[in-house]
């Protein structure tokens, strides 16, 4: 679906290269929250989290937004989200549903959860005919991460060799409502991506410093500037390859599992060992901003006031 607004004329096969389009996952909106939670108002005009995101990422430089949903959230998705973006937004929907999988392979009826983030970027093939980058629909990312992103895809050699992934302190990516789960980073001498680590329950121990409790029950401690994953990546459109065949092999091994997940680190990382690419790391002054715990939404207001209240956002955000 092609949205409703000065895109409506767009065609997929008059999408150049060229373009920088940004690919919003949100097909999990509905199913996380027990409905489109993640898009209530935090800014003064009831602006969204992804509604920001957009915006920076338009002044960086990007031209159009992939939203990849489910088809159960369209009526509300519309209604909530693009009816409220300026004609100047180009969007096109893409639906992740359970039965979109690979030739070969069926959903089955138990199963109610989305396939994960390497499904979702596999969805979208269609709709991706150049560089993109790729982020959460609810996670606040910050415009110099969008700025470096977007340059990097600028300058990106065609063939798939190269991608990107924008790496976050740790320390700026925390929560004060309770622990987290963040992607650790592994940087080689060049600045690249050697792999990603998952880890559940980091938060700040009682004597301030960062930690997580590891084997054994002992807590293992992390510096402030560890280079973390938001899921914020630049990716070539060679990357559908990867994530089909990772999808197989997910699908071949864990289809009949009722909650496993193919995810887009464990793609990547798989590509990576193969040597099918590599990934720089750029790094990124912006903080993250995101509602992990309840008690986090006032701290996303508020950092959101902050900034209308600098000038770096206009209010209202669309004018």
């Amino acid at each position: 679906m092609v949205g409703s607004h000065a895109s409506e004329l767009m065609k997929n096969e008059g999408i150049t290269t060229m373009e920088l389009t940004l690919l919003v996952l949100a097909a999990g909106m509905g199913s996380r929250y027990g409905g489109l939670k993640q898009v209530e108002g935090v800014g003064p005009s009831g602006e969204t989290l992804l509604e920001y995101n957009l915006y920076d990422a338009l002044e960086a430089g990007f031209d159009r937004v992939v939203f990849v949903i489910r088809e159960a959230i369209r009526e509300d998705f519309v209604d909530r989200v693009c009816s409220r973006l300026p004609d100047r937004v180009s969007y096109q929907l893409v639906f992740q549903e359970l039965d979109a999988l690979p030739a070969g392979f069926d959903a089955f009826p138990e199963r109610t959860k989305p396939w994960g983030t390497g499904h979702a970027v596999w969805c979208a093939r269609n709709a991706v005919k150049g560089p993109f980058a790729m982020i959460n629909a609810d996670d606040l990312y910050g415009r110099a991460s969008f700025d470096c992103l977007g340059e990097f895809l600028r300058k990106v050699p065609d063939g798939g060799a190269l991608q990107a992934m924008v790496a976050y302190r740790l320390g700026l990516t925390l929560s004060e409502g309770g622990t987290v789960s963040r992607g650790l980073c592994e940087r080689d001498g060049q600045g690249m991506l050697r792999g990603i680590t998952e880890v559940h329950g980091i938060g700040r121990q009682p004597d301030g410093r960062i930690g997580y409790v590891g084997q054994g029950a002992d807590v293992a401690h992390l510096p402030h500037d560890h280079p973390v994953s938001m899921n914020l990546f630049g990716f070539t459109p060679e990357v559908f390859e990867w994530t089909e065949r990772a999808l197989v092999s997910f699908l071949s091994n864990h289809g009949r599992d009722l909650k496993a997940e193919c995810y887009i680190p464990a793609v990547i990382d798989e590509a990576i060992r193969d040597g099918r690419t590599s990934v720089r790391l750029l790094d990124t002054p912006d903080f993250w901003l995101g509602v992990t715990h309840p008690s986090d939404r006032q701290h996303v207001v508020d950092g959101i006031r902050q900034k209308v209240d600098s000038g770096f956002y206009p209010s209202p955000l669309w004018g």
